[in-house]
């Protein structure tokens, strides 16, 4: 495996929480205009973002007889929408308010013969503000916005490996606007209890993501003075779960969220930045399939 020692670039919580919040509600105006228009997909797959070459994508949004698409480019900075039938319309992302943004995303929409309302409170933020009133969250760093997509990009890029490696049901490798994170599951092929919901996310929502047993990992990049991390959990959590002996020496089970992470900065310092998050992300899984003794042979590649 190829050692890539600068792939993942840094990305100080201090530095881009400003950019970071307010990328955060951008990516839920876009995200929301995904959900109003398709059709639900099991455990909510239906709403996510996706990394591409160049940021993120809605990937295709059915919309009449037409589609269209929605994509943040993060190395010439703007926002573009394209459709089916040959049209374009973008503008430049800068520092921008929440509302600024959302009048001209509909806006261009229109212009397009796009009509979609959505529900315009923020979801999973503390405090949150209705798109149209914000104009308290305005900050776009250009340098910390392509930081964030360059880890992005290479998490997409080992998840991928470590997705590869699974037969069983696996989720795509994908961006949940709500929590703000890259996620990617594994599923044991069995129905879960009921989750008992988590704070400031409707039931509905926690019960259709946790409706089967799953062992999910991800990325997280930071925020409120937490510094970005990777982390991996369980639903249901297996008895011994937390005590397990996992990999590398820098991850640790996390009693506050009651997930296992890994910071960041461990791969930037790290000789082989793949082969360790490979490590956090085998080792947890392990834990999960082991204590919770999911078939192994059926649903790993072997």
């Amino acid at each position: 495996m190829a050692n890539y020692t600068e792939a993942f670039p840094s990305l100080p919580s201090t530095a881009w929480q400003e950019t970071s919040s307010t990328l955060h509600l951008w990516t839920q105006v876009i995200g929301k205009i995904r959900m109003e228009l398709t059709p639900l997909i099991n455990h909510w797959w239906n709403v996510t973002l996706y990394v591409t070459s160049r940021g993120l994508t809605t990937s295709s949004i059915p919309y009449e007889t037409r589609f269209f698409q929605i994509d943040f480019d993060f190395i010439a900075h703007e926002l573009c929408i394209s459709t089916s039938d040959g049209q374009r319309r973008a503008f430049a992302l800068k520092a921008y308010s929440v509302a600024e943004f959302y009048q001209k995303t509909m806006d261009a929409l229109a212009s397009l013969g796009i009509k979609v309302k959505i529900w315009t409170m923020p979801q999973e933020v503390s405090n949150p503000i209705l798109f149209e009133n914000d104009t308290k969250h305005a900050s776009y760093n250009l340098e910390y916005a392509h930081r964030f997509w360059q880890v992005l990009v290479q998490t997409n890029r080992v998840f991928t490996q470590f997705r590869s490696r699974f037969m069983g049901k696996v989720s795509p490798t994908h961006f949940f606007w709500g929590s703000f994170d890259l996620a990617l599951t594994r599923f044991s092929g069995r129905t879960a209890p009921k989750h008992p919901g988590a704070p400031g996310v409707a039931d509905s929502i926690t019960h259709e993501a946790y409706s089967h047993e799953v062992s999910s990992c991800g990325f997280w990049p930071g925020g409120g003075g937490v510094e970005p991390f990777f982390y991996s959990y369980a639903y249901p959590e297996p008895e011994g779960f937390k005590e397990y002996q996992i990999k590398p020496e820098a991850a640790y089970y996390h009693k506050d969220i009651q997930e296992f992470v890994l910071p960041l900065e461990s791969l930037r310092i790290s000789d082989s930045p793949d082969e360790t998050l490979l490590s956090f992300l085998e080792s947890t899984y392990e834990a999960a399939a082991v204590l919770g003794k999911w078939d192994r042979e059926a649903l790993e590649r072997h």
